[in-house]
């Protein structure tokens, strides 16, 4: 357990760093030139290859949120934000990390994480927006590949310093973490004074973009007002407020930027309350009885105005208490007034197979799915009501066809391993457990697993042609991460 710690500290410290690392160029305060913003040391392609890697170690270390109803509620306000951004030159995925500090960080490739601990923290879907549009503009702005461009400069083995510090964390992060330093030792101040012009920088676009996208610009100055106030005189500040500095003259400077755009009303909507309501109760450090206590306020208030809200998290609060009548009869309640809720039917999923009621959770779903036959949330939860079932032969083709529909694959992967063990497929199982170490990118490990698949295939000439070639694929990409 230490040392699964130590590997994770080591490599968000990484994260963190990567993200604070800015170089010793001059500040600029004007919008860059579009198109030619850090050419010389990184194309595009390059980037995405780089982020995909990078994606990959973060998911062998870190504990990414696998929830298929939170992850479609945040790309949806994430590529609502990308719908309304310039210079998109990039694929935009957002991820949640179950972590209770707050931050929120960007990197090459369009990935962008969010902590779980931001919903604790945002009060409205505007307030979580302008955070998402901040990072947006840190990735079309490339201030990620500005801040190498800049650093390269004071020497020719920066770069490769750089990401060959990446690769090295994988394997010893303690080791990784000291080499970037080592790689990255610039002058402090100008260190701050760059960091200081990409967060303007991300501000001003970011709430451009959220403007455009129909967000209230006032969420910006609010959201950083309160976080700055609520850890003003803490001993140590969460890693928002380490990797986004927020000094009074930025606070009143986003407050100043929002005061230019008309006045206008943006009320808050309940899709953000009932992800809010779920990340309280199944990701955070809240007990039981500290998440009921909340949502009870809050029904009690004759002020909250999110009461659904607050009975879904009340649900959430009797199923995680095993009370499952009491869950049952709430989330019932909330379907006869919204029927198409995909919170409410994931719950709906979850509270049906954990009593058993295999036929009520694929008849539900089976029904929803007649307006909706490629969404996510309904797909998986589904196969997954098939496989409790002991159907497996009605999950697999569910699940081999989102393979191809879907970007994010951790989930059902998971899904088609339990589905080949059921139906005594040994070799698909070895290709399926083969691509999840693959996802992070434990590419020996993953060729070991479609060796075993190799061997159980002999007698299909087919089958040993595509796993052939997939050990090759995945020879090469370790080849290709271990080039960058």
């Amino acid at each position: 357990m230490k040392k699964y710690v130590n590997r994770l500290s080591a490599l968000w410290m990484l994260t963190l760093s990567l993200l604070v690392s800015v170089g010793i160029a001059k500040a600029a305060n004007e919008l860059p030139e579009l198109g030619t913003v850090a050419a010389t040391t990184l194309t595009i392609d390059k980037e995405n290859e780089i982020g995909d890697v990078y994606m990959r170690v973060l998911r062998s270390q870190l504990p990414i949120v696998t929830d298929p109803v939170m992850n479609e509620y945040l790309n949806d306000v994430g590529h609502r934000i990308v719908a309304h951004a310039g210079n998109v030159k990039t694929p935009f995925e957002f991820f949640l990390v179950n972590n209770s500090e707050i931050n929120a960080f960007a990197f090459f490739g369009g990935h962008v994480g969010v902590h779980t601990a931001l919903f604790h923290h945002a009060d409205s879907e505007s307030e979580l927006a302008s955070v998402l549009a901040h990072e947006v503009a840190h990735v079309t702005q490339r201030h990620l590949a500005r801040s190498i461009e800049a650093q390269q400069k004071t020497g020719p083995a920066t770069l490769a310093g750089v990401l060959g510090s990446i690769l090295l964390a994988m394997a010893a992060p303690e080791a990784g973490i000291a080499a970037l330093q080592s790689t990255l030792a610039i002058g402090q101040q100008m260190q701050i004074n760059y960091t200081r012009s990409n967060e303007l920088e991300a501000d001003r676009i970011g709430m451009q973009t959220m403007v455009a996208a129909g967000f209230d610009p006032y969420a910006a100055p609010s959201f950083f007002g309160k976080l700055a106030a609520q850890y003003r005189f803490a001993s140590k500040p969460p890693a928002m407020l380490m990797t986004h500095p927020l000094p009074e003259s930025r606070i009143a400077d986003t407050r100043n930027r929002a005061n230019r755009y008309p006045k206008r009303t943006v009320p808050d909507n309940l899709m953000f309350q009932l992800a809010k309501a779920r990340a309280q109760v199944r990701f955070s450090n809240y007990s039981a009885e500290r998440a009921r206590d909340i949502f009870e306020r809050q029904l009690a208030s004759s002020t909250y105005p999110f009461k659904d809200a607050a009975s879904y998290g009340m649900a959430l609060t009797h199923f995680r208490m095993d009370q499952f009548d009491e869950a049952q009869a709430l989330i019932e309640q909330l379907l006869e007034k919204d029927g198409k809720n995909l919170f409410y039917l994931d719950t709906y999923t979850d509270v049906m197979l954990a009593q058993k009621q295999y036929d009520k959770a694929i008849d539900k779903l089976l029904e929803a799915r007649k307006t909706r036959p490629n969404n996510s949330v309904l797909e998986l939860n589904l196969a997954h009501a098939y496989i409790e079932a002991k159907q497996p032969e009605k999950a697999r083709p569910i699940l081999e066809r989102h393979l191809i529909l879907t970007k994010e694959k951790s989930v059902v992967y998971d899904l088609l391993a339990q589905t080949y063990q059921q139906l005594d497929m040994p070799a698909q199982r070895y290709q399926v457990q083969a691509e999840i170490l693959a996802l992070r990118a434990d590419y020996p490990r993953a060729i070991d697993q479609l060796q075993h698949a190799y061997r159980l295939s002999r007698s299909n000439a087919l089958q040993l042609a595509r796993i052939d070639a997939r050990i090759k694929q995945l020879r090469q990409a370790e080849q290709q991460m271990r080039n960058l």
